[in-house]
């Protein structure tokens, strides 16, 4: 199984990812920087890849559930409640491509503050 290291601030999360599209398109793009945003308990970050929605594309996500917003080109990690969650779902701004899943536990993005660097890049 393909995986990456995203570095966010100080926290190190490892990516599995799922056989996708998006997942081929954001491995062939790696390595790469941005500056992460956050939104509610969501960290989220522009990436140099474009993909279609696919078939799977939601917006409510699973603790640990990686997602690429279409709109922005976005890798989204929703952690907890966002804006827009009803009750303690996890509720993305928009329905998202799931592309893989975090090795580690992702709430620890809690202390990850607007644009603090970010960095994927592929584990050999």
């Amino acid at each position: 199984m393909r995986r990456l290291r995203m570095t966010i601030g100080k926290v190190v999360l490892h990516a599995e990812l799922f056989d996708t599209p998006t997942a081929q398109a954001i491995w062939t793009a790696a390595p790469f920087e941005a500056r992460a945003t956050t939104w509610g308990e969501e960290v989220y970050f522009a990436v140099p890849v474009r993909a279609a929605r696919e078939a799977g594309a939601r917006d409510v996500v699973e603790p640990g559930e990686l997602a690429f917003r279409i709109e922005g080109s976005a890798i989204v990690i929703g952690y907890g409640r966002t804006p827009v969650s009803l009750g303690d779902e996890i509720r993305l701004a928009a329905a998202a491509n799931i592309w893989g899943r975090a090795v580690e536990d992702v709430r620890r993005l809690g202390p990850v503050e607007p644009g603090e660097p970010v960095r994927v890049e592929p584990v050999e």
